[in-house]
């Protein structure tokens, strides 16, 4: 809806492409005024570029302390409120066997995932608490609500976020706060649309597996994303919303949209 965040500072963590950049235009078309952040400069400069000249880019490393703090005192000095944080930043796993993991890849996705979304939360929120309003929405997916073979650090990073964003909403309410979070189902992003067509993810499985028979985009989970940041949500905290086609909901041993019935296009 536009203008409905016009006038509000957000703040979208790795969004120099994906769903972060995806969430950052809608929010943008809705009034708001948007920092882009990214672990590479040169992307979060671009995605600036792209939504407008009044927008903002900065680079920073949610899985690191100092960086982190260096990023949120940059926006608050330069804009003087933050009062919309999208923990979005995070990388994709590996698909392997938990047994051939290594420490390294299990601690990194860690560190990006529930410790980004930690970190970047515990430094964003005294500004928020100041001002006595703001709102904080974080990345889950259904690898956080379901257990999915071989994606063991980020299922159990995305699950840990979950309930931060539950303990957050609890203990942040009474300042004015809200923490909500989105958990995507299987989007049509270029990541996945390469892993279909090099034959390590089954397009149609996955479609005969969701109710509504279709991989979702990411502006589903962007204009989710802007409900849960707008006043329309006003009595809305601590929960998880999955953004999945009703993935989640299935609970049937059998397909749950026939093949047969799949659109021709």
């Amino acid at each position: 809806m536009m203008g409905e965040l016009e006038g509000r500072v957000a703040l979208i963590t790795g969004a120099g492409s994906g769903l972060g950049l995806a969430t950052a235009r809608v929010f943008a078309g809705a009034g708001a005024l948007i920092i882009i952040n990214d672990l590479r400069a040169e992307a979060a400069e671009t995605a600036a570029r792209l939504l407008g000249p009044k927008h903002y880019a900065i680079a920073g490393d949610v899985a690191d302390e100092a960086s982190v703090t260096a990023m949120v005192a940059d926006v608050a000095a330069r804009f003087g409120r933050i009062d919309i944080l999208v923990n979005n930043a995070g990388i994709p796993d590996s698909f392997v066997p938990t047994v051939d993991q290594t420490l390294a890849h299990w601690q990194r996705l860690i560190d990006i995932h529930l410790t980004g979304t930690y970190l970047v939360s515990k430094t964003v929120a005294p500004h928020m608490i100041e001002q006595r309003s703001g709102v904080i929405l974080n990345l889950n997916s259904i690898a956080g609500i379901l257990g999915l073979p071989v994606r063991t650090a980020y299922s159990a990073a995305k699950a840990g976020i979950g309930m931060l964003t539950q303990v957050l909403a609890c203990e942040w309410a009474p300042h004015g706060i809200r923490v909500n979070a989105v958990a995507p189902g299987y989007m049509l992003t270029p990541l996945l649309a390469k892993l279909i067509e090099d034959g390590k993810v089954d397009g149609d499985r996955i479609r005969r597996r969701t109710p509504m028979g279709k991989l979702g985009k990411a502006e589903h989970v962007a204009e989710a994303m802007l409900f849960l940041a707008s006043d329309r949500a006003e009595f809305i905290t601590g929960v998880t919303l999955p953004v999945d086609g009703g993935y989640c909901a299935w609970g049937a041993p059998s397909d749950a949209y026939p093949l047969e019935n799949f659109p021709s296009v």
